[in-house]
């Protein structure tokens, strides 16, 4: 099977938050990558690379379990506001090595409503919202 990937936007969100209340000048922190799509995972996983560039701050740690099937700890970093495709929206980051892909996983794909066209390897709306709009489920 083909692996889809997706170009990504991350911005820092506590620089968001100072530029919208004017205690900052400079725009937000931002980077712009790709990211493998991955069903299979759950949450935003960014390589170290990428937090450092953000300037992102560690809040917590988590046990997370590999592809391997081993249980890894990893470092859990302040929200970012992650855009796929003109869609947007925060979600708190987890670290990966620089050696991994970036990573999109399932609970950021619900929320911003795009599905996986396995087809042609890249994200749709999600058909079951009429207009890509949506869904007032979520």
């Amino acid at each position: 099977m083909k692996k889809t990937v997706t170009k990504i936007k991350i911005q820092n969100w506590f620089d968001l938050e100072k530029v919208a209340c004017g205690e900052r000048t400079e725009p937000a922190r931002s980077v712009e990558t790709e990211a493998l799509v991955d069903t299979g995972a759950t949450g935003l996983y960014l390589k170290s690379s990428a937090i450092q560039q953000l300037g992102l701050r560690a809040v917590s740690t988590m046990i997370s379990r590999t592809m391997s099937d081993r249980q890894e700890q990893r470092r859990v970093f302040a929200p970012v506001d992650l855009e796929i495709q003109g869609r947007s929206a925060r979600f708190d980051v987890i670290e990966i090595p620089d050696t991994l892909p970036n990573v999109v996983g399932q609970i950021p794909l619900e929320s911003l409503d795009w599905v996986v066209d396995c087809r042609s390897q890249r994200l749709i709306p999600n058909p079951a919202h009429t207009h890509g709009e949506l869904s007032d489920e979520y």
